[in-house]
């Protein structure tokens, strides 16, 4: 099993304790977490070569009239 597919998992996880959280305090941490995770393997995915990086396009300067 691939790194990136444990990250997932695990962010599954946190959705699944966040669906039975009794609070929005931990409702909340538990989302955060899943984001957290999610984040973590698709930069997993990167790193393994599975998805290409993108470029960040720059925000062009209008010209002034």
């Amino acid at each position: 099993m691939k790194q990136s597919d444990i990250f997932r998992e695990n962010a599954e996880n946190c959705l699944h304790l966040a669906e039975r959280a009794e609070g929005q305090p931990t409702y909340k941490r538990y989302q955060r977490m899943a984001e957290a995770w999610t984040a973590l393997a698709e930069e997993q995915d990167w790193l393994d070569g599975e998805i290409p990086p993108v470029a960040e396009r720059m925000p062009q300067k209008k010209p002034k009239s």
